[in-house]
């Protein structure tokens, strides 16, 4: 009786162990491929709990269905105008064939294995097709940095699809630089064309400059010279009028114009500081000698 209870007992830790390996749960973020000595025969891309053959009849594999980041090394390249520059860029990739997938490069690790090369190898082709003024420009309509990278991400689509059942949604480049043995020069390169530039600058400024200061004066010319013609006109329509009215002042009465214009003079030249020595006979002094009269 207790020798049967063991063979109970066995029974049930042997079947226990069984359901162990034949039931396994699928995570909302996963897909399950089940295979049969290596190879797979079904494809589980619900969650929840499902059910295999007990090992070592059947396994499964479990795979990441988001949207994964590859962040492989920098490479450097050289651009169609013989520049070489050093590119560091990423891959946001998924699965998109599981089987195709698991037959091809077995795991994550293997994927980016493959995903480097095909970078490498777009990266490399469609900079060579392009000069450097087009990666790094003051002018923003020389940049074809998203149309390049747009070209990149196409090729690396079609090409891990294809072969490895990997979905590419984008390439993108992170940082662009130059190698190092070649920044000192190329810093000496960008900061003596900046030189020329701002020369260039410097130059048609003070060419402008002196055309608007030459300009400036041409038109201060021409003012003063039509303000002094004018004021020379006023100037002699006002003579003219002052001789008018000394004639006609003149022809009313000589003898009170010429005394007014007696009593002017001394005003004009006779103040507290002033000595004045005149002959008795001086026409100057003819009023004063009449004070008296």
């Amino acid at each position: 009786m207790q020798r049967k209870a063991y063979y109970v007992i066995a029974v049930v830790v042997i079947a226990l162990l069984i359901a162990r390996t034949a039931v396994f749960v699928v995570d909302e973020t996963q897909t399950a491929i089940i295979t049969q000595f290596g190879s797979p025969v079904r494809i589980i891309e619900e969650a929840g709990l499902n059910w295999k053959l007990p090992q070592p009849v059947q396994a499964v594999r479990f795979f990441d269905r988001r949207l994964l980041v590859y962040d492989p090394k920098p490479i450097e390249f050289l651009t169609n105008d013989k520049k070489n520059v050093v590119v560091d860029a990423y891959v946001a990739w998924r699965i998109d064939d599981p089987r195709t997938f698991l037959e091809t490069v077995i795991d994550r690790a293997g994927a980016e294995v493959r995903m480097a090369d095909i970078v490498a190898s777009e990266l490399g082709a469609a900079l060579g097709q392009h000069p450097l003024h087009a990666l790094i420009s003051t002018d923003e309509t020389q940049m074809r940095v998203g149309e390049i990278m747009q070209g990149v991400t196409a090729g690396c689509r079609s090409t891990a699809a294809a072969s490895f059942g990997i979905d590419v949604v984008e390439v993108r480049m992170k940082r662009l630089a130059f190698p190092e043995q070649n920044k000192q020069s190329v810093f000496d390169r960008m900061r003596a064309e900046r030189d020329r530039t701002a020369k260039r600058y410097r130059s048609e400024g003070e060419e402008e400059a002196i055309r608007i200061r030459a300009e400036a004066d041409k038109q201060r010319q021409e003012i003063l010279a039509e303000a002094y013609k004018e004021s020379e006109k006023i100037r002699g329509e006002a003579d003219a009028g002052a001789a008018r009215i000394y004639s006609r002042a003149f022809d009313a009465d000589p003898e009170f114009y010429r005394f007014v214009r007696t009593l002017q003079s001394y005003r004009n030249f006779l103040d507290e500081q002033t000595t004045v020595i005149l002959s008795s006979d001086s026409e100057l002094l003819d009023l004063f000698n009449r004070k008296g009269e």
